[in-house]
Order: C-alpha cells, then sequence, then structure tokens
C-alpha cells in the first residue's frame, strides 16, 4: 500500500533555520547560499515528505504525527528536516538542520 501524497508547507520557523544556517550570498570554499538550498534542495525535501510521511521514521517512538528526514544534499553535505503532520493532513516542515561539511574527505587524485 502506497502512502497518499500530501500537501507539504514549510513555516516561518523552517525558514529561520535557513537563514541561520546558510548566507544571502555563496560564501567563501562554495559555501551556498539560501537561495542555492531553495533551488536545489527544498524540492527533494518537500517531494519526500509529499510522497513518503508515513514511511519516514518517527521523531518520538508512538508519535507518528513528527517525522523527520535525514539525507545527503546534492549541495550541501546533509540535511535534517522535521515535518509534523497537522490537522488538516498538510504536512509541516518545522525544522532544518543543515551540514555543510562532507562526512569524510574527498579522495584524491593519484
Amino acid at each position: 500500500m502506497t502512502s497518499p501524497r500530501r500537501r507539504v508547507r514549510p513555516t516561518p520557523e523552517f525558514f529561520q533555520d535557513l537563514d541561520r544556517q546558510l548566507p544571502v550570498e555563496r560564501g567563501p570554499g562554495g559555501t551556498p547560499s539560501r537561495a542555492d538550498f531553495q533551488t536545489y534542495e527544498l524540492f527533494s525535501i518537500v517531494e519526500r515528505f509529499a510522497t513518503g510521511f508515513d514511511d519516514l521514521p518517527e521523531l518520538i517512538s508512538g508519535r507518528g504525527d513528527y517525522r523527520i528526514l535525514v539525507a545527503v544534499g546534492t549541495i550541501v553535505a546533509a540535511v535534517s528536516v522535521l515535518g509534523q503532520l497537522a490537522p488538516d493532513g498538510t504536512v509541516e516542515l518545522v525544522g532544518l538542520k543543515i551540514d555543510i561539511q562532507p562526512l569524510w574527505p574527498e579522495p584524491e587524485d593519484d
């Protein structure tokens, strides 16, 4: 059985988390900007919550209304997003943690 497709709505708190973690403009060393994140990461995050909310792990055991997505990013090393099921069935994205640093170093070319 597949999960229903849900509406997804990022909250102001989600965007406040984004604003705290990424600069307005691209930073030195290739740090992505907020706009880069919204262009390259946000769509896939919304899609994962829209199509697979029920398949994501519960943040708190027994609380199916809170789910967490931990994923490798396209322009960031990793991302963790907290989603909450609202009474109207919409998933609200309420928290965001971005890891810009790779989890392990890139292999050197010989």
